[in-house]
């Protein structure tokens, strides 16, 4: 829960210090501007806000874990949903309304996490989880967005480093197996998820794991 926190703090605060030009940038992710990941996190915490007042009085049936669908495919960007958040992001038009949005909603996305029991059941995508698995997997979905905002934005703040660690561990039980030690935690995310292709020598000490990545987390 407070990993949950300290990532999301992390990623609105390095939100909040993007100038204006620095919205029209690329971003990590496959087709976004910066702008259209920052609405992408709008809709994130609206998610968040959505699923912790959505229990269910059923068994769990996805953990941390088994709650990402799993590609070998990377993504298009021809996906409706990823089209809609382009033109919502471009109707801002200002990007300190965006800035304000995130913060206000992220805000609430944020104290709703912190009050929640941990143990709860909430439903979401039909399936369930408990309140504690759900957040456990925003902590690696904040850890990956964060990379994805300052991928052109060398003095942009880093993720916390116990949100990398930790979804490092969490993305090695996906992939079923563990990066060399000589990846740093970035560069196995990066790596792991197919934001970053791999060098000729990280590919050579990949091992058995070469076979198994990039995972492209949906």
């Amino acid at each position: 829960m407070d990993l949950f926190s300290r990532t999301w703090a992390a990623l609105r605060a390095a939100v909040a210090r993007l100038c204006d030009e620095d919205f029209g940038r690329p971003s990590g992710c496959t087709g976004w501007l910066v702008r259209d990941l920052v609405c992408h996190l709008v809709v994130d915490a609206q998610d968040v806000l959505i699923t912790l007042v959505t229990p269910s009085d059923r068994e769990p049936t996805r953990d941390a874990l088994t709650y990402w669908e799993v590609s070998d495919t990377p993504p298009t960007g021809d996906d409706p949903l990823d089209a809609l958040t382009v033109r919502l992001a471009a109707a801002y038009e200002d990007p300190g309304l965006l800035k304000f949005h995130l913060d206000d909603v992220g805000s609430a996305a944020g104290r709703a996490a912190a009050l929640a029991d941990p143990a709860a059941r909430v439903g979401t995508r039909d399936e369930v989880l408990t309140v504690g698995d759900y957040l456990s997997t925003y902590v690696m979905e904040w850890t990956l967005h964060h990379l994805d905002l300052i991928a052109h934005l060398p003095d942009a703040p880093q993720p916390p480093a116990e949100g990398l660690s930790r979804s490092r561990t969490m993305l090695e039980r996906i992939a079923g197996g563990p990066f060399p030690a000589s990846f740093t935690d970035t560069d196995a995310l990066l790596i792991g998820t197919g934001r970053r292709v791999p060098t000729g020598a990280e590919q050579a000490v990949l091992g058995d794991l070469a076979s198994r990545v990039p995972l492209y987390l949906g």
